[in-house]
């Protein structure tokens, strides 16, 4: 949802299945008969189940979420601080006039199949992205003129043009690795270097990832990972609390917290995430192809009364499509303030009928509820539209743009860029915004901050959305589970950590 990563699913970017080999139950301490220690597993609950695994292919965050750092591996990825670290690249220099990467390769890697993994797949897998993708995220790369091989442990790329957001761009399901005899079937067998394989799918039930018993680097600490998926949020919450599942991975009723304030059973781990739930606006037609309509609408949401009704207060007010830990993050939450009275004015005494089709997420529903009573406040009538996430609301809403209103969680990172691009659902279309972006992609450190601060003011000025809140890293866990990300920047939730004591 880019990109939208859950984008969606987000959030805004998942019980226990028996049947999948795994349980809450599957794996508890201890030794087995023979003194051995007692293979571990965790249950994981997520909600927005991919339609499939092709990442390559289908949008939204819920794929990378439960495959990428855990299946799939980069050269890069981010850590919990937002900093690029190495994974399969051990180290990488950067030439002078800042056009040519090159990447040493670490040895004796293989992917699931038994292949081994070398500069030859990271040649393949970067031209694929050009050749084969299909999703509008892949333009990221088009700033790559070349990717070639110097010899089996050394993989050099050269870009058109110096690109403070390359390096970015490969910690992102953009920079995964594929095996050159692995993608036959995307979407039902992925074939990763990483430190779990795909052992079983239960479609609408659970997905089991089992330990990659010849993963190059430290093993995992658990034998298995089952993310089981709930549609519905009470029935998440009484998994935890009956022992289906081991962790909520994205709380999805924060006025339910109270029931796991026992801290001999639950705990709960609250930080941030790149997350901006975002009250989306066709600039292509009426009656959001007016910027003084848009305007009133930014104007006619009080987002603090908005975020306490529909996340409890959950969450964070930002006014922009930057989060905090962005370098170039500025508190856009002055730009608009709540002011009815200023919306009418700006809606010159019309009154208007509109489509608001949103995800069939607690999030975006909750919040469509709060938009749709403010905005009948000033004349504006919203007809709320739940479609089943992922499927239809990507065909209907990302794909088609066949919608006036909508609330999504784009969780992918430094996702401002989506905006750029005027057939992205959103269909705004500022030249001036894409010269900016451009320019700091290309300029130096403090250019770049510059140039995005400056873009993202644009954005608000043309109130080419609205942002609602940032969505908070959630989640709440037995006691014992160990590992859990405090923050959730990146498009994947990192298992490499997990374990049990």
């Amino acid at each position: 949802m880019r990109r939208i990563g859950t984008w969606i699913a987000l959030g805004g970017l998942l019980l226990t299945a028996a049947a999948c080999g795994g349980g809450a139950g599957a794996g508890g301490g201890g030794t087995g008969g023979s003194g051995t220690p007692k293979a571990q597993s965790l249950s994981v609950g997520f909600v927005a189940e991919p339609a499939n695994l092709d990442f390559t292919s289908t949008e939204g965050a819920a794929i990378p979420q439960a495959l990428l750092v855990n299946v799939y591996e980069g050269l890069v990825k981010l850590g919990q601080d937002g900093k690029i670290v190495p994974l399969l690249a051990e180290k990488w220099d950067v030439s002078a006039d800042r056009k040519t990467y090159t990447f040493t390769l670490r040895k004796n890697v293989t992917f699931t199949g038994g292949a081994p993994f070398t500069a030859d797949d990271v040649v393949f897998s970067l031209d694929r992205v050009k050749s084969d993708w299909k999703l509008k995220i892949k333009s990221q790369l088009d700033v790559v003129d070349k990717v070639e091989k110097k010899d089996d442990a050394t993989a050099v790329v050269t870009l058109k043009r110096p690109s403070n957001g390359f390096l970015y761009t490969m910690a992102t399901r953009l920079g995964a690795m594929f095996s050159r005899t692995g993608v036959a079937d995307l979407a039902n067998k992925p074939v990763g270097t990483g430190p779990y394989v795909l052992g079983s799918w239960r479609r609408g039930d659970a997905i089991q990832l089992d330990a990659n018993p010849s993963y190059w680097g430290t093993k995992p600490p658990l034998s298995a990972i089952t993310l089981k998926y709930f549609k519905d949020a009470t029935a998440m919450n009484n998994a935890l609390l009956t022992g289906g599942i081991d962790v909520i991975s994205s709380v999805q009723a924060p006025e339910s917290l109270q029931q796991f304030a026992d801290p001999g059973r639950f705990q709960t781990v609250e930080g941030t995430t790149n997350g901006e739930v975002v009250l989306s606006m066709n600039n292509s037609r009426p009656p959001f192809d007016d910027k003084k309509v848009r305007q009133a609408v930014r104007h006619a949401i009080d987002h603090k009364a908005l975020l306490d009704t529909a996340w409890a207060g959950r969450g964070q007010l930002i006014g922009s499509m930057v989060p905090p830990t962005d370098p170039w993050y500025e508190d856009r939450t002055g730009d608009y303030a709540y002011d009815p009275a200023k919306a009418k004015e700006l809606l010159g005494g019309k009154t208007l009928n509109v489509k608001m089709r949103i995800p069939n997420l607690p999030y975006a529903v909750n919040s469509a509820q709060v938009v749709k009573s403010q905005l009948a406040q000033v004349g504006i009538t919203a007809d709320i539209e739940p479609l089943e996430f992922p499927a239809r609301w990507l065909d209907v809403v990302f794909q088609q743009g066949d919608y006036d209103l909508s609330i999504i969680n784009h969780v992918e990172p430094r996702d401002m860029g989506i905006f750029a691009d005027k057939s992205y659902y959103f269909r705004y279309d500022n030249p001036e915004f894409g010269k900016l972006l451009a320019s700091a992609d290309e300029g130096t450190e403090q250019q770049q901050t510059d140039d995005l601060k400056q873009a993202a003011k644009l954005l608000s000025d043309d109130a080419a959305a609205d942002w609602l809140f940032l969505f908070p890293n959630l989640i709440v866990a037995k006691k014992g589970v160990t590992g859990l990300p405090k923050n959730a920047i990146a498009e994947s939730f990192d298992f490499t950590a997990l374990a049990k004591q």
